[in-house]
């Protein structure tokens, strides 16, 4: 419906924020919470806001540098963008690769399509509803078989110690597969890993496009208790804590 579009958005913004990643000056500020803000979050975000309402059909837009929207303004948006034009600043900041543009389309609190594009790496994740997921155009799908050792993706900048607890709970021999961004959730898209569990603070745009291609790609995100993942279903833009694995 949108695809040819979104790639092209994201692939525009991803060369807004290579340009300045190639530059020395990234204009790092501390937003309210303490995250960082740089030059290529404001260009990357223009890039993107403008892009979607050039589209033939627009919706609203969610976007972490413009997320000032009162709960009682957006609470009965039945579509919308979600938008996080760099996640991964602070991998961008180490100059490691690992951060993403992340593009999704949110329906009743369900994303149903996602891009997760990584411009370092140029990386271009896509997934759709009923339509199924891909990484630079090939078809990809979660792990199909247990195994016997899991493998657990985890983040670069954020270790948790309720995760390792939560690991321990498990009762199965496991190996860590550091990573950065919303390429925690592609690579159990991409069956490179078998589960991401967040115990952890995340925001809504940092996982609902990567969330997107796991779906299409056969796997879940769930809250700790079972229950789905959901977006834009309270006046927090902060998730719980949730995993993200195989639907199997």
């Amino acid at each position: 419906m949108f695809k040819k579009d979104l790639l092209s958005i994201a692939r525009d913004a991803g060369a807004a924020i290579m340009d300045i990643y190639q530059n020395d000056d990234f204009g790092v500020e501390a937003k309210s919470d303490d995250s960082p803000l740089t030059k290529a979050d404001l260009a990357a975000h223009k890039v993107i806001v403008n892009g979607l309402n050039d589209l033939e059909h627009t919706y609203p837009i969610i976007s972490e540098e413009s997320c000032d929207i009162s709960w009682t303004q957006r609470k009965n948006w039945h579509r919308y963008w979600l938008v996080d034009p760099l996640d991964g600043t602070k991998e961008f900041i180490k100059r490691n690769g690992e951060f993403t543009v992340n593009i999704a389309l949110i329906e009743h609190g369900e994303p149903i399509i996602g891009v997760v594009y990584a411009p370092a790496k140029d990386d271009m994740y896509y997934g759709e509803r009923d339509c199924g997921a891909e990484l630079n155009g090939e078809a990809i799908s979660v792990a199909q078989e247990e195994p016997d050792t899991l493998r657990v993706v985890g983040s670069r900048s954020h270790p948790s110690e309720e995760t390792i607890a939560w690991l321990e709970q498990q009762g199965k021999p496991y190996e860590l597969v550091p990573m950065g961004s919303s390429l925690k959730i592609c690579l159990v898209a991409q069956g490179e890993a078998d589960v991401y569990p967040r115990l952890g603070p995340t925001s809504e745009w940092d996982t609902g496009a990567a969330h997107a291609v796991l779906n299409a790609a056969g796997g879940i995100v769930t809250e700790v208790d079972g229950s789905p993942l959901k977006y834009n279903q309270k006046e927090s833009f902060l998730n719980p804590y949730f995993i993200a694995k195989s639907a199997g």
